[in-house]
């Protein structure tokens, strides 16, 4: 089982994108096309009495009595105690293009004590930009798929109850400003900043027949000079190259998540010759408790008192392992494996090997 796990990481190289053919669109973004972060403060109504303890979340209670006043209906502090209401951030992306009208994912994350905000409904809520405008305005029926239950001396919570989202939620009421037919000079810039795919793209576009615009800028931009077209349309002519197949290229990389043990190798990845040994120490500390009985016909009570043990155990290990000089991934994978040890081990003999510079590869830590 212990062979299979790491073996299936291993072959997940698609995540590093190492000698892999992909489309140009896949692996840049293109200078200006991109999306605008929007934020608002909103109410969710309709809690099954998981909403906020609103003398901890005034605020929750004052948005609310405005709301309310602003509908003709007039309350005081004392007369509006729910607890199906829950003050929450909303954030959303408008995306690059996006028109008047069309509709955006919105997510809803509680800022005050609510428990859950399953069953709620967002009302309207107001979302905007860095410049301090409204670009949209959300409102819908809140899916979250945490679940959380509390008892007298236990509680259980499955996933994050107390955000959700709203699909299609939020509909633009503002478009960014941008005029992107009048542009003469496009920057792409690489998702993964490289020499040698950046002069890969360089070469593909200006090989495509749409004439000498590609220029390598640096490791990860390449520009595109449009004046030197007659028919000078750049959304044309991004449509044009955005398809061309580029064999990328990147740095022998290892990827190691110490919570989960999850290891993810490249392609590249290269082992020298190298001896490896791993033993566990491991020292255990237990308080045992017993009761002391006061002796027969006295006036005293039985207590109960612990008494402290301590364990220490050693492993003996395999003693050490070669690993011979390896040049393929499938190599690798087996050299590590005839180790005979957990994936969380071998994340301490890949750093161990990493910096006896036997490992030829970055190694990236989460």
């Amino acid at each position: 089982m212990r062979r299979s796990i790491i073996f299936v990481l291993a072959c997940m190289m698609a995540l590093s994108a190492q000698s892999a053919t992909v489309r140009l669109k896949d692996i840049v973004t293109f200078d200006g096309v991109r999306g605008n972060d929007l934020l608002g403060y909103g109410l969710v109504v309709g809690l099954n009495g998981s909403g906020d303890s609103l003398r901890n979340t005034p605020y929750t209670e004052d948005i609310m009595a405005t709301l309310l006043e602003r509908m003709g209906v007039s309350v005081s502090a004392d007369q509006f105690r729910p607890k199906n209401v829950a003050g929450v951030m909303v954030t959303a992306v408008l995306p690059p293009f996006a028109r008047s009208g069309s509709q955006i994912d919105v997510t809803v994350s509680a800022i005050g004590d609510a428990k859950s905000l399953m069953g709620g409904t967002l009302i309207m809520t107001s979302l905007i930009a860095a410049d301090g405008d409204i670009y949209a305005v959300a409102q819908g029926s809140v899916i979250s798929s945490g679940v959380s239950a509390n008892a007298e001396d236990e509680s259980l919570a499955h996933g994050v109850p107390t955000s959700g989202s709203v699909p299609q939620g939020a509909r633009v009421e503002r478009e960014v400003n941008f005029d992107f037919s009048n542009l003469r000079n496009i920057r792409l810039a690489l998702n993964q900043p490289d020499f040698t795919t950046a002069s890969r793209i360089e070469a593909a576009i200006n090989h495509s027949g749409i004439g000498s615009v590609a220029m390598l800028t640096d490791a990860g931009t390449v520009s595109l000079d449009l004046t030197k077209l007659s028919d000078v349309n750049p959304a044309r002519i991004l449509s044009r190259i955005e398809n061309i197949l580029i064999e990328t290229d990147a740095k022998a990389r290892v990827v190691i998540d110490h919570r989960s043990g999850t290891i993810v190798m490249g392609e590249d990845v290269r082992v020298s010759k190298v001896a490896v040994s791993k033993g566990n120490l491991t020292l255990r500390v237990s308080n045992i408790p017993i009761v002391s009985q006061p002796s027969p016909f006295s006036n005293g009570e039985a207590v109960i008192v612990r008494q402290g043990a301590v364990d220490i155990d050693q492993d003996k290990g395999a003693g050490f392992s070669e690993l011979q000089g390896i040049s393929s991934l499938s190599d690798v994978v087996s050299g590590l494996n005839a180790l005979g040890v957990s994936p969380r081990d071998l994340v301490d003999i890949l750093n161990s090997i990493h910096r006896a510079g036997a490992l030829h590869a970055e190694i990236v830590v989460k």
